[in-house]
């Protein structure tokens, strides 16, 4: 029976666990090797429980953000330190990781459907559709916040708040809505270098020799009971540096670092 084992969300542990190896297998140079991944912060990723921990990222590409994210949490989890060096971590993956994606772009074509299996939880954008934005928003599926209900309640959530790969787009008041009604531990993260390696779906490498970062940050504090919706918000937007502040003249010394770090991201 343990073979056919399932998750609350009806998939077979075994086969997910067989399908995380092999795409781990197949992305691993992609972040080390033909890119470089930089990681900071792996050390939190120990501290954190087993369950109810939500995610919150900036958004570069579909897939290839989530899929840094399931090597870099399984390499701490064994041991590295802001490294993914030697793969042999994802032999025994976390199996209770899920992710926050788009229903449209989880249905369109075989490949998304099969890395759906590996830990998909899919909602139904109310802003967008077909990859534009709506003037009407639909209601919200009350089945979606249901399953995200459930998978903070069987492990980790990945989400991306902004709901777009396009930056300083607003955070979507729905995460944080979650946030105060679920109370999960909020641990933010901050990506960079994936728009520059890979396609919009990430999916294609577009240039190698790319320095990508990923940057881990402390939970953040939230007052679950007193803090308002547009309270979290701001504290999100602050949290993965998508505030319209970012947007405001940066000092010198910091164009300075960020010219050095750029003329590592070119070939």
């Amino acid at each position: 029976m343990g073979l056919f084992k399932r998750n609350p969300f009806g998939h077979i542990l075994f086969i997910k666990k067989n399908l995380i190896r092999v795409f781990a297998c197949l992305t691993h140079r992609r972040y080390r090797g033909f890119n470089s991944l930089q990681i900071e912060g792996s050390e939190i990723i120990t501290t954190l429980p087993d369950t109810n921990v939500l995610f919150i990222s900036n958004h570069q590409t579909y897939f290839a953000d989530v899929v840094a994210m399931f090597h870099v949490f399984n390499a701490s989890l064994s041991g590295r330190e802001d490294s993914i060096k030697n793969i042999g971590y994802i032999w025994q993956p976390k199996m209770n990781i899920y992710y926050v994606a788009a229903k449209e772009t989880m249905k369109a074509g075989l490949l998304p459907r099969v890395l759906s299996y590996a830990g998909a939880i899919t909602v139904e954008r109310t802003w967008r559709s077909c990859g534009k934005d709506v003037t009407e928003k639909r209601e919200i599926n009350p089945n979606d916040t249901e399953n995200i209900k459930i998978a903070l309640k069987d492990g980790w959530v990945i989400t991306f708040p902004q709901g777009t790969t396009k930056s300083f787009k607003p955070v979507r008041k729905g995460t944080a809505h979650i946030i105060k009604q679920y109370k999960p531990i909020v641990v933010p993260i901050v990506i960079d270098g994936f728009r520059r390696s890979f396609d919009k779906k990430g999916l294609r490498m577009k240039k190698k020799d790319i320095l990508q970062s990923f940057i881990i940050k402390p939970p953040l504090e939230i007052d679950y009971e007193n803090d308002t919706i547009e309270e979290i918000v701001e504290k999100v937007e602050y949290a993965i540096e998508q505030h319209p502040s970012f947007l405001k003249v940066i000092p010198a010394e910091e164009l300075k670092a960020q010219e050095e770090l750029n003329r590592l991201r070119e070939f």
